[in-house]
This record gives structure tokens, C-alpha cells and sequence, in this order.
């Protein structure tokens, strides 16, 4: 049992060598394309909350 989690562990080891890291100015680009796009649909997605709001009172109302 243990042989074998020794084995796994350094296949692990052997793998996480071949990833490609990103570079910290590739991350911080990325961090912020997903900040501008999230910031983006939520006020999208408010806006037509607060549409189908007015709409069901105006409907109801």
C-alpha cells in the first residue's frame, strides 16, 4: 500500500513538471478581463430584473 502511494506521488511529481504556468502578467490580464465581464453581466442582469419588476407590478398592479 504504501509502494503504491509512493508510485502515485511521484508520477504527481512528474506531471505537475510538464504544466505550464502562467506568468504572473498573464494572470493579472486574466483577473481582470473576468472582473470587467462580471462586473458587466451583473449590471446587465440588474437592469433587466428591475425591468421584469416594473413590467409584473405594472401587470398586477
Amino acid at each position: 500500500m504504501l509502494r503504491r502511494i509512493r508510485t502515485f506521488l511521484s508520477e504527481v511529481k512528474v506531471e505537475l513538471k510538464k504544466v505550464t504556468w502562467p506568468s504572473r502578467q498573464d494572470t493579472i490580464a486574466s483577473t481582470g478581463v473576468v472582473l470587467v465581464v462580471t462586473t458587466i453581466i451583473s449590471f446587465y442582469l440588474g437592469f433587466i430584473d428591475i425591468l421584469l419588476s416594473k413590467f409584473i407590478q405594472y401587470v398586477l398592479g
